[in-house]
């Protein structure tokens, strides 16, 4: 069933800003999402009417926020279609969530010579973890090619896997091609080898309706800014026997048992991953983003991304000289990477800006890619429900301008 945009947009007052004179078109949805009142409400409602710190108190306000505080950790669990809100912690943002596991599990069960399968087209965060590992373990970072068609390479996968596999960790959706990668078919490929499946779900969480349990991942990691919630709040979810396998991340108040000047023990899953006063009003504000989502449907959400993606590419193949980067299909999110030859991605971006057009550019935290597509950088448009076919026609307009503009220079 077709979203209805233009109500949509009502409840995202910053869509009404206007940018050097001109509407706002807000097409840097990957790197970060607007926030509808709904959610910002929420987190109001708590700071003026229920704020106190969680798990500690006895009082009425410190039990109200606990209950919010623990309703919004199963609603999380609920939108991942988690078997229990015990496995999903909350973290700062998917970046924590992978350095959690690259440094709890991976420390601990990692040796010299095991290995962990990437790939090319990995953000950062699910590759500098592992470097920092390796630093200290001895282990090997192997790495999927992509194809030509900008999608993994599932041959070069499978002749990667052998009994040195530990580690299977692979983005559920590329936040600079837009693919959408089969973590189903990667996870059960890893299990073949009793290897691990982790997934980046930074990407995806926003778009997808997503299923770990039907994924058959071992751990999936989310950032909420990216999905109409506030910063500085994510989540981890993990089995829950894999998660009580792991040491704690951090250590301090609220993640232990029992603390004497020789020792301490430590508070089941998920509190001995949380250590200290946590965002309360964010993961409240996350709560918030899941309930909006959900009213929408994430099959309404993933339907519009990829119509209006489609849309955009299709208006983009008909533009001289611009390149573009990403597969062709259903399995691509709304994200389009692209360059104009012979012009800065910096330069289209601030031309853009000047405009009234936000977009990305930039290496986008993933220069292993850049390096594989063989470019510096690249500029980003980057979707989202509440975004219309009138804005990328006037995306377009303004990119044939500029690209125009700089030719007469070259």
């Amino acid at each position: 069933m077709p979203i209805n945009v233009e109500k949509l947009r009502q409840d995202f007052p910053i869509l009404n800003r206007k940018i050097n004179g001109k509407a706002l078109v807000y097409f840097d949805n990957a790197a970060s999402s607007q926030k509808p009142k709904q959610v910002v409400e929420a987190m109001m409602n708590y700071y003026y009417n229920n704020h106190a710190n969680v798990h500690r108190g006895a009082h009425t306000l410190s039990v109200e926020a606990t209950q919010m505080y623990e309703e919004a950790r199963e609603k999380v669990a609920g939108f991942l279609n988690a078997p229990s809100s015990e496995s999903v912690i909350f973290t700062r943002n998917t970046t924590e969530a992978m350095n959690l596991f690259a440094y709890s599990w991976g420390k601990r069960y990692l040796k010299a010579g095991d290995e962990v399968i990437i790939n090319h087209a990995e953000h950062h965060a699910n590759v500098v973890p592992w470097h920092l590992i390796a630093q200290e373990t001895g282990i090997k970072i192997r790495a999927i090619r992509l194809k030509d068609d900008y999608r993994l390479d599932l041959e070069h996968f499978e002749s990667l896997l052998n009994d040195k596999t530990k580690i299977v960790s692979i983005a559920h959706m590329s936040n600079v091609l837009g693919t959408i990668n089969p973590i189903k078919y990667f996870a059960d490929k890893a299990h073949e080898y009793s290897a691990l499946m982790i997934v980046d779900g930074a990407q995806a969480a926003p778009h997808l309706k997503v299923d770990v349990q039907a994924l058959a991942a071992d751990f999936y990691a989310i950032s909420g800014h990216k999905m109409l919630a506030p910063t500085g709040v994510g989540a981890f979810w993990g089995k829950a026997e894999l998660l009580r396998s792991m040491p704690p991340f951090l250590g301090g108040g609220e993640m232990i048992r029992k603390v004497t000047i020789e020792t301490s023990t430590y508070a089941d899953i998920p509190m001995c991953f949380e250590a200290g006063t946590p965002n309360i009003a964010e993961a409240i504000g996350l709560g918030a983003a899941v309930d909006y989502l959900n009213n929408v449907g994430m099959e309404n959400v993933l339907e519009h991304d990829v119509k209006l993606t489609n849309y955009a590419l299709s208006k983009l193949k008909t533009l001289k000289g611009i390149s573009l980067y990403g597969p062709e299909g259903d399995d691509r999110g709304g994200i389009i990477s692209f360059n104009i030859d012979g012009v800065h991605p910096h330069d289209v971006a601030t031309a853009l800006d000047s405009e009234g057009i936000a977009i990305r550019a930039g290496h986008h935290c993933a220069q292993p890619l850049m390096k594989a597509l063989n470019v510096q950088s690249t500029a980003r448009a980057s979707f989202y429900f509440y975004n219309t076919e009138a804005e990328v026609d006037i995306f377009i307009n303004v990119l044939e301008k500029t690209r125009d503009f700089f030719g007469d220079f070259l």
